[in-house]
Parts: C-alpha cells; sequence; structure tokens
C-alpha cells in the first residue's frame, strides 16, 4: 500500500518533476514562474517518496535548483529560461566513442583509448537588461586500456581513466551595447574571449582538471565562470 501512495504523489509532482524521475532529464523552456514551480515540487519529493527506484538523479538539489533559482531572479519578467539537462550519468548509452588504437613498443603489446563525453547542463536565459546568457557545462573522461608483458611471460591489463569538465559561459549583449576591460584580469584558470560587432558577444571558458567534489563547489565553479563576462561591460544595474 505504501508504494502505491508514493506513485500517487509522484502523479502529483510538476511534468518536469516527473521527467527527472522516469528518464533522469528533460528539455523545457519556461518563464520563471514555471521554474519556480518545478523547484517547489522537487523540494517536496523527499518528504513523500522514498522508494530508490525513484529517487532523484545526482546533482538535482544541490546543482540544478540552486542554478535555476539563481538565473530566475535575474530573468526578465517577460522573458525565459531554456534548460537542457541529462543526468544519465556518463555510462548511459552514447555518450563514449569508439575505442582507438595507439602506438606501441615493447614490453606494451596494445593500447586503446576512448573518450566519454558527457554534455549534463544546458542554459539559455534571457535576462533583464536585454542580454542573453548561455551555460554548457561537458564532462569528458579518457580511458586508456594497456596490455604489457611483464617479465615472467604473462600479460596484464591496466585500465587508466582521466576526468575533466568544462564549462563554458557566452554573454550576447543587446545590439549597440559599449563593452569596457575590468581593472582587474580574470582568475587564472578562466579564459576570456570577445567577440566585436553590432551585437557584442563575451565567452569565459574554463577546464578543471577534476570534478568538483560537491554540489556546491559545482555551483561556485559554475557561477564563478558565468559572473565573469558581466565584468566586461558598464554595470547599470543588478545582473
Amino acid at each position: 500500500m505504501f508504494w502505491r501512495d508514493q506513485k500517487a504523489a509522484i502523479a502529483g509532482f510538476h511534468p518536469l518533476h516527473q521527467a527527472l524521475i522516469a528518464q533522469r532529464g528533460f528539455a523545457a523552456t519556461q518563464p520563471a514562474g514555471g521554474w519556480t514551480a518545478l523547484i517547489d515540487s522537487l523540494h517536496r519529493h523527499a518528504g513523500l517518496v522514498r522508494r530508490q527506484k525513484w529517487a532523484l538523479p545526482p546533482r538535482t538539489l544541490d546543482v540544478l535548483v540552486p542554478l535555476l533559482a539563481e538565473i530566475c531572479s535575474d530573468l526578465d519578467p517577460a522573458g525565459t529560461l531554456g534548460v537542457t539537462v541529462d543526468l544519465r550519468g556518463k555510462d548511459a548509452p552514447g555518450k563514449t566513442g569508439p575505442a582507438r588504437d595507439l602506438p606501441v613498443r615493447k614490453p606494451i603489446r596494445s593500447a586503446t583509448e576512448a573518450w566519454t563525453v558527457d554534455p549534463w547542463l544546458r542554459l539559455r536565459a534571457e535576462l533583464r537588461d536585454g542580454s542573453i546568457l548561455e551555460i554548457l557545462v561537458v564532462d569528458r573522461e579518457r580511458t586508456r586500456r594497456i596490455a604489457k608483458r611483464n617479465p615472467r611471460g604473462k600479460i596484464k591489463w591496466k585500465r587508466k581513466s582521466k576526468l575533466t569538465q568544462t564549462i563554458r559561459v557566452r554573454r550576447r549583449l543587446p545590439k549597440d551595447t559599449a563593452g569596457q576591460v575590468p581593472p582587474t584580469p580574470p582568475p587564472p584558470w578562466i579564459g576570456v574571449f570577445v567577440r566585436e560587432g553590432q551585437r557584442r558577444s563575451v565567452l569565459a571558458t574554463a577546464k578543471l582538471a577534476r570534478l568538483p567534489r560537491s554540489g556546491e563547489e559545482q555551483v561556485d565553479r559554475i557561477l564563478s565562470v558565468a559572473t565573469e563576462p558581466f565584468r566586461w561591460t558598464p554595470q547599470r544595474g543588478a545582473a
């Protein structure tokens, strides 16, 4: 009977909340009010659903929810926020490419390399200052499998993997908006590229040598990169 109560609770959740439970992701565009309704629904999950089968995927409450709340606070009243989130994890089908052979020398018999690309978060927000903010977060894993013959003639396999994360944030300014060079340079781990034109854009990128250890650190990293493009234009209000 208890599981029926949980299923009934899930049926009453926000549709995007249900998509996170069933599909571990969603793609949607809606105004701030729609995202606020989703956040309220997600906060009710723990008190109503206990079955592990219907648990929220990792990065939902500690990363996705804080980011939605932060960005919605700066949306244009008539603007929308588009979100594409895939929280199935890096091992989901289709995220790992084919392995390729690497050149080797004895005593190594063979070596292969494969890449896993997991673009798990994409945001596009229409802000109140008229600019467009785009955020992309991608996890990448390089996996190498090496076969080596030891002095006793036995072949041993070794697996090496390396995880990195790329954060890209682009702010497209309103037409004919002037830019400025900030008084201090960006942090050394953030690169900035400015594209001039009628509609100026500022791109901030960061490549992290390791994945953040907690949701709080992940949000801090994303917001640190997202803040950088705002330093390259005159501040006329909250952004």
